[in-house]
């Protein structure tokens, strides 16, 4: 594929890329980043015969530009990692904390070559207790990793070593930031904060050894607006007067600060004020925020970048993907199969972009007959766990529940989350209605689309649906609130900035005028006629990016052309109303 870079993939500091602190839901004052240059070694699966050494620009795959390497690990190979890094004077308190945003797939740590611990699957951070394996002085830290994207049990979206189409490259290893945070021995391991609208209050849960009496401030601006004190379990209620209670909106994103002392210990967060519901409008379920009627206008977010891959080339470059679609007119976007770093979500929080978050999708193998072609003559099947699905295994099974609950509990804090997508287009899906409901009870303050565009079962808050290749057609089924959930995706080469020269969209154009009214002309025509006729809440365009073969995006894949005429997209976004 060509190289294709980034602006900020141009400049990328490798002394230390993505330096932000990387937990902005819950911030401690300690924070020894290591990303940037380290050892790799590629060995044969018995990590003993090395195949490749060099350096690596940690936190970007292997697979990318911007890792200086470009290789792919196949399975049944081995990547080590190694750097040293010595502990700043006066960092080390009690504890020594060693963070991995995310390693895909299977990650084994080492600290002065003894083993710190081992984490197994690629999206979702982990968290290792050091203080026992450090030196006084200089210490070698080093991570063994194995990866498989040919299928299992583990989430692998859509990672494919034979890339093509609707699939990418798959990426491996250290793909968020690593670093080190030093705590007192009984310190705030983590933070639950659930705003209740239609009572203003918020409700919080500290986790720790010993959380009782734990004192937290609650801040609007500079305005000390509610103080309070943990209950002997961790947990408190802190009421938001009626004079300071604003409520978060994509209009109107104001977000709260949290400040939490723990005897030695002092952390910061923030929360906004929001519910998200299902309201009766015109004698249909349509999508509420707080309590009024709100479509959601989105696009489908893929998180890919040209020469990160996985991994975004700069914490700039999140905010400026935010930031143009809200300026064409967007306020939601359907985060893709992929779980993002904590910062994104943050923006997102910060700059008023709603979320929607798909589960990461896992299957032993793809059977294209039940997901990809049976749908398009609109066939939907139950979803009992069966080879049909890839799920048949129940390890499989049980691994895709670890990664949900997971994924449930690192992003529950997002202020803009506002919807959980467990399945997608029948990809790893089974038992959806359960599954719905297993989410339900892990976070029922949000919506849920059980089994987005296929196979639906009945459950959840949407009746979601997919179109491509024909005119969108849709019906209220009387329950839930009705979604396109995907649609467009015509697709718009520009020259230069594109990877293959194979290209994959539904449509094709070949100037920026024929695209773009072919744009205004479906969502005038169909998507826009449906909110009057059927009660249409949402409408999810295909995409954010151009994505390798994908050249159907708004924004080509190196971030340089905006491919639509902003006032016309503007235009439209304004007239997808409830």
């Amino acid at each position: 594929m060509k190289r294709l870079y980034t602006p900020w993939g141009e400049t990328v500091d490798k002394t230390c890329p993505l330096p932000e602190y990387p937990r902005p839901q819950l911030v401690r004052d300690s924070y020894l980043c290591l990303n940037g240059l380290w050892d790799y070694a590629v060995e044969d699966g018995d990590e003993h015969t090395r195949r490749s050494t060099g350096k690596i620009l940690v936190p970007f795959a292997p697979e990318s530009l911007l890792s200086g390497c470009g290789f792919q690990l196949r399975g049944g190979e081995t990547l080590r990692y190694e750097r040293t890094f010595t502990l700043p004077q006066g960092f080390r308190r009690d504890r020594v904390l060693l963070h991995f945003g995310a390693v895909d797939q299977c990650c084994r740590v080492l600290v002065n070559e003894q083993e710190a611990g081992r984490h197994e699957g690629g999206y979702l951070p982990f968290c290792l207790d050091v203080t026992a394996l450090l030196n006084d002085g200089e210490n070698r830290l080093t991570a063994v990793v194995t990866d498989d994207a040919a299928g299992g049990v583990y989430g692998m979206g859509k990672q494919r070593y034979q890339r093509g189409g609707i699939w990418y490259t798959a990426t491996s290893g250290i793909w968020q930031t690593v670093w080190l945070e030093s705590v007192p021995e009984n310190y705030v391991k983590s933070l639950r904060l659930t705003p209740d609208l239609d009572a203003g209050v918020l409700r919080w849960h500290i986790e720790a050894d010993a959380a009782e009496g734990a004192r937290v401030t609650v801040r609007a601006g500079d305005t000390v607006i509610a103080e309070g004190r943990a209950d002997e379990n961790g947990d408190g209620v802190s009421v938001i007067p009626a004079a300071h209670l604003r409520p978060w909106s994509p209009e109107d994103p104001f977000l709260y600060d949290v400040d939490i002392t723990l005897g030695e210990d002092r952390v910061a967060s923030y929360f906004g004020m929001r519910k998200f519901s299902l309201v009766e409008h015109r004698g249909r379920q349509v999508l509420a925020l707080n309590n009024e009627p709100y479509f959601q206008t989105g696009l489908l977010d893929q998180g890919y970048w040209s020469d990160g891959l996985y991994t975004p080339p700069s914490d700039e470059a999140m905010v400026c993907d935010i930031r143009t679609m809200k300026e064409l007119g967007f306020n939601m976007l359907r985060k893709h199969i992929k779980i993002e770093p904590l910062r994104w979500y943050y923006h997102c929080d910060r700059l008023g972009m709603l979320v929607w978050q798909d589960m990461v999708s896992g299957f032993e193998s793809f059977e294209p007959l039940y997901t990809q072609v049976l749908p398009f003559l609109g066939i939907h099947l139950k979803d009992a766990p069966s080879r049909r699905f890839g799920r048949a295994g129940e390890a499989g099974r049980r691994q895709y529940e670890r990664e949900l609950e997971g994924t449930v509990e690192l992003l529950r804090n997002c202020v803009s989350l506002c919807l959980w997508v467990p399945f997608n287009e029948g990809w790893g899906q089974f038992n959806a209605a359960q599954m719905a409901e297993k989410v339900r009870a892990l976070d029922p303050t949000r919506l849920i689309d059980h089994a987005s565009g296929w196979h639906d079962q009945g459950a959840g808050d949407l009746r979601s649906y997919h179109v491509y290749y024909k005119p969108v057609r849709m019906k209220h089924d009387g329950r839930r609130a009705l979604a396109l959930t995907e649609f467009g995706g015509d697709s718009l080469p520009v020259a230069g900035h594109y990877t293959t020269e194979k290209s994959f969209g539904y449509r094709a154009y070949k100037d920026a005028d024929s695209w773009m009214d072919a744009v205004e002309k479906l969502y005038e025509n169909e998507v826009i006629p449906l909110i009057a006729s059927q009660g249409l809440s949402a409408a999810v365009y295909t995409q954010v990016s151009d994505v390798e073969d994908e050249v159907n995006g708004l924004l080509t894949f190196d971030r340089r052309v905006c491919k639509p005429d902003a006032d016309r997209m503007r235009r439209i976004n304004g007239k997808l109303k409830l």
